[in-house]
């Protein structure tokens, strides 16, 4: 049996959005969900048939949409939890009071920058390089820096071979972070998209697993432990969270997890908005790429799975200028002697900034999702 794209299956979602539940029905990523359509179709088999036909595949088979749907729902997050949990840490989530980060209310700080390798790709390394079969060749990525260290770890840690492709804007750190783990690291091109082209030439020539840094059902899964977690450790529950999106993996994931119970806030630095700019196009789209959070949220295009998701569980994408991202650092630092990078701290830049106000009583979390940051730079965030 086939699904054919007139089927309800592949409707468009009801027009109009709404803030809360209404009677008609649930509110999801800034969408009305008709109770009725979302009882015969889930999600994830809604999302997978949209995946398919943007690939331009006009049908699809029972098992493929399955297949798809499974790994698109909370579920697959469980099922990366339960299998990553021996090798990663579950990264403490703190209660501080806000007002020295731009709420009147207290907020909630997941401290995923205290996981393996310095930030939240460990997670999604490790499902991957797990629930997959890794051919005799290893894995290739390419990555900003975090990404190529996370696999490049999760290699080591499962004895794999690794071949990292990083852009010439990465940070030393981040790429002597790389080498430590024993991965071969090649360092070209300017920014991520070109890193890229040379792993998957690189994967096509030797046989090794591709490891993406966002746009692969295995990834997003892995990151959505993040989401799972906060929401068990966070004491006084959560209304909204505000994620850090470069290539959207991670902001995909944790969507993914909540399924519109929380909203779900993506924070962009304005010189890299790959995933505001695929939300307002109704697709993705090229966008440059100029921010100092530019080697851990510099892609420049989000995925057609990475939009997807977002488009339908996601509830608004916000820009922050530079200079609120270097203030973020600065709070964290004067305030709790937390060393965030630029992409880590960009979550909180959108209390700073104001480009999130929350409603009086609305429980925030704010994920500071990476810390690879140098001595260097970490003495100039001093007054």
């Amino acid at each position: 049996m086939q699904h054919e794209f007139s089927s309800a299956a592949a409707a468009e979602w009801p027009p109009g959005t709404a803030e809360r539940a209404g009677e008609e029905g649930d509110f999801f990523g800034g969408r009305l969900l008709r109770r009725d359509f979302a009882s015969r179709h889930g999600l994830g088999e809604v999302v997978a048939i949209r995946y398919a036909r943007a690939a331009r595949t006009e049908t699809c088979r029972d098992e493929e949409v399955s297949n798809m749907a499974e790994a698109l729902s909370p579920s697959a997050v469980e099922a990366a939890l339960a299998r990553i949990r021996p090798h990663v840490r579950r990264t403490p989530v703190m209660a501080v009071e806000g007002a020295a980060f731009g709420s009147a209310e207290p907020v909630s700080l997941k401290l995923e920058l205290l996981q393996h390798t310095g930030s939240f790709k460990t997670r999604g390394a490790f499902n991957n390089l797990i629930a997959r079969a890794v051919p005799a060749a290893g894995v290739t990525a390419a990555s900003g820096g975090n990404h190529g260290a996370a696999v490049a770890y999760a290699a080591a840690c499962l004895g794999h071979r690794a071949r990292i492709f990083v852009p010439t804007v990465s940070s030393p750190v981040k790429i002597d972070r790389i080498r430590a783990y024993g991965a071969d690291v090649v360092v070209a091109g300017e920014r991520y998209a070109d890193a890229a082209v040379l792993s998957e030439a690189f994967a096509q020539e030797s046989g090794a697993l591709v490891v993406h840094p966002y746009d692969s059902p295995y990834t997003i899964a892995g990151q959505g432990t993040v989401g799972l977690e906060w929401e068990e450790d966070a004491p006084d529950g959560l209304d909204t969270v505000l994620v850090a999106a470069g290539g959207g993996g991670l902001v995909a994931g944790i969507a993914l997890w909540f399924a519109g119970r929380v909203k779900v806030v993506a924070v962009e630095p304005r010189g890299s908005c790959a995933l505001h700019a695929a939300l307002a196009a109704g697709r993705p789209v090229d966008v440059e790429v100029e921010s100092i959070a530019v080697d851990s949220l510099g892609a420049k295009r989000v995925g057609d799975l990475v939009h997807m998701i977002a488009a339908e569980l996601v509830a608004q994408a916000v820009l922050v200028p530079d200079s609120a991202i270097v203030e973020a650092q600065r709070r964290l630092w004067e305030s709790l002697r937390i060393a965030a990078e630029p992409g880590g701290a960009t979550a909180l830049a959108a209390l700073l900034a104001g480009a999130y106000r929350p409603r009086p009583g609305e429980r925030v979390g704010v994920l500071v999702c990476g810390g690879n940051l140098d001595l260097a730079a970490l003495a100039a965030l001093a007054p």
